[in-house]
């Protein structure tokens, strides 16, 4: 598929009045797959760690890359998605944020370039072809992503300070998740967690919250990490999954 093949299909939806965010994802699958034929895409993957962003991009089988998209006519920079959008850009190394017409490159949080390859003018969506190539040039460095390397124990400590903060929010929607829900998928593997949780308040800290337990408890699994001579597994994709 060519950009403009995608983007006369992203019109002919749009055009309708009927389609809505997920009218576009097949299209837009189509044309990663023609620009980066060499990696893996997967479109509404597995929930991570820190959500679930719509494509995942792999190769041999291991996460290089994340794209987010949402609703074309909607800004990505509506207030509506600030949230979502800070929890990707610190959680998830190499990420695209995208209406599907604007692609916008983050690394490590930071916003690296955008590329507009089209826009709206009398409901309709209008080509830019002077913008194509460009387009094509960051998918491609976008799936050549090959992972930061740790120079610094600057750099490191905030790396493990980040993976410790997705962690504990990873623990404590594990924990109050078990306790709101019966029979829960999970069931097991909170029920263990909350087990830990009481012995922590019978020994420890009598009055401790889910919420302090986490905070401690994913300080202790970074820092053992580190001890324990593991901090080059960090920049991997925390898997951790759970059901909401």
């Amino acid at each position: 598929m060519t950009i403009q093949e995608y983007i006369d299909r992203v019109n002919k939806n749009y055009k309708t009045g009927l389609s809505t965010e997920h009218s576009y994802r097949g299209d837009l699958l189509n044309l990663l797959e023609t620009i980066a034929p060499d990696v893996h895409i997967t479109n509404e993957p597995i929930r991570i760690a820190c959500g679930a962003p719509d494509y995942i991009i792999t190769k041999k089988n291991i996460p290089i890359g994340y794209i987010e998209a949402k609703d074309i006519g909607k800004p990505l920079d509506n207030p509506d998605y600030k949230e979502q959008f800070d929890r990707y850009k610190k959680s998830l190394p190499n990420l695209i944020i995208t209406d599907y017409l604007v692609f916008q490159l983050y690394r490590e949080g930071v916003f690296v370039s955008s590329i507009s390859i089209a826009h709206i003018h009398d409901g309709k969506i209008i080509s830019k072809p002077e913008n194509h190539e460009s387009f094509k040039n960051l998918i491609t460095d976008f799936c050549k992503y090959a992972g930061q390397t740790i120079t610094s124990a600057s750099k490191l400590s905030k790396m493990m300070a980040g993976k410790a903060r997705l962690l504990a929010n990873v623990i404590e929607n594990a924990l109050t998740h078990n306790v709101e829900t019966e029979n829960h998928v999970y069931e097991a593997a909170n029920i263990t967690l909350s087990e830990q949780l009481a012995a922590f308040k019978d020994v420890l800290i009598h009055d401790i919250s889910p919420k302090g337990f986490a905070d401690i408890y994913s300080q202790t699994i970074a820092y053992g990490a580190k001890v324990g001579r593991l901090d080059h597994i960090w920049p991997v994709r925390l898997q951790l999954t759970y059901i909401t």
